[in-house]
């Protein structure tokens, strides 16, 4: 199999009247870990939405391919079947819906019509990953997310990742709410999914701290700012960023703000034309 290749072109998206995004350009390949750090506000959590097709985000010019797939033009769950996931900030609760059934219909949703997975092998894959990720035996007949706490919740979202396996993982902000026995745990079987598949699994990995980097070691880190990637490096720039904050960069690219005038990422109202149509008539 050819490794899996993500492409984001001049991506520049909006919400509301507001534009977020202002040009991102991003190539991750099968086996890659790339870590997007930076300030709130700044687009981390927006460019996760728009690739996964967030209806509140309204895509303004640019490009994002995952193999042949042309991810802007598809619904939500032909970007999933074509091998993108996203692992939830706020993963919701489903009541009435097990564990079990929702992964199972996920599964089977992408072998698609006559290839889908039998209980039986089903039911071994999911018990050995619940084991993997150290959670409990009863998981896979809780309602999905359910009562469940924080740490369990992101868990979960990393239990969804490794049933369906995808070309291209999206971990937003998976470390917030997991102690650091838990943080272990999910960073070593990332790490797994990454680097021991056949076909190699590509990693967009958006924190804001070190201490998930170092279970998670990233081949690349990435810093946005006002809706653009200002700097790249090494983990030795996270560890930099752990020290000493983003001032720093403020100084050495002489920018104006390290924040959007207020935090445009959590709106839930839909968007508008306003931001993408005033750019597209002044031809930006």
């Amino acid at each position: 199999m050819s490794q899996p290749k993500l492409e984001i072109t001049n991506l520049q998206a909006a919400v509301e009247d507001k534009t977020i995004l202002k040009g991102i350009n991003l190539t991750v390949r099968g086996g890659e870990i790339h870590a997007i750090m930076g300030p709130n506000g700044n687009g981390k959590s927006t460019l996760a939405g728009v690739l996964m097709g967030n209806p509140k985000y309204q895509v303004c010019s640019g490009t994002a391919t995952l193999d042949e797939a042309d991810l802007l033009a598809l619904p939500v769950d032909e970007r999933s079947k074509a091998g993108m996931f996203l692992a939830m900030q706020y993963p919701s609760e489903i009541g009435g819906v097990t564990n079990a059934d929702f992964l199972r219909s996920a599964v089977n949703a992408h072998r698609g019509e006559g290839n889908e997975i039998g209980l039986f092998p089903f039911v071994k894959k999911l018990n050995q990953s619940v084991k993997k990720l150290e959670m409990r035996e009863d998981l896979p007949h809780r309602y999905l997310n359910e009562g469940f706490s924080g740490g369990e919740k992101k868990r979960n979202e990393i239990l969804q990742m490794m049933m369906l396996e995808p070309k291209m993982a999206i971990l937003d902000e998976i470390d917030s709410g997991l102690d650091i026995d838990a943080l272990r745990i999910v960073g070593t079987n990332v790490t797994q999914l990454v680097k021991d598949r056949e076909q190699e699994m590509g990693v967009i990995l958006i924190t804001h701290y070190q201490r998930l980097l170092d279970y998670i070691q990233p081949d690349f880190v990435h810093v946005l700012i006002d809706g653009q990637i200002v700097k790249t490096g090494g983990p030795e720039l996270a560890k930099r960023l752990e020290e000493d904050g983003y001032d720093w960069l403020k100084e050495e690219l002489g920018l104006k703000s390290l924040t959007l005038e207020a935090d445009t990422e959590e709106t839930t109202r839909p968007a508008n034309i306003g931001a993408c149509g005033t750019r597209q008539k002044l031809g930006l």
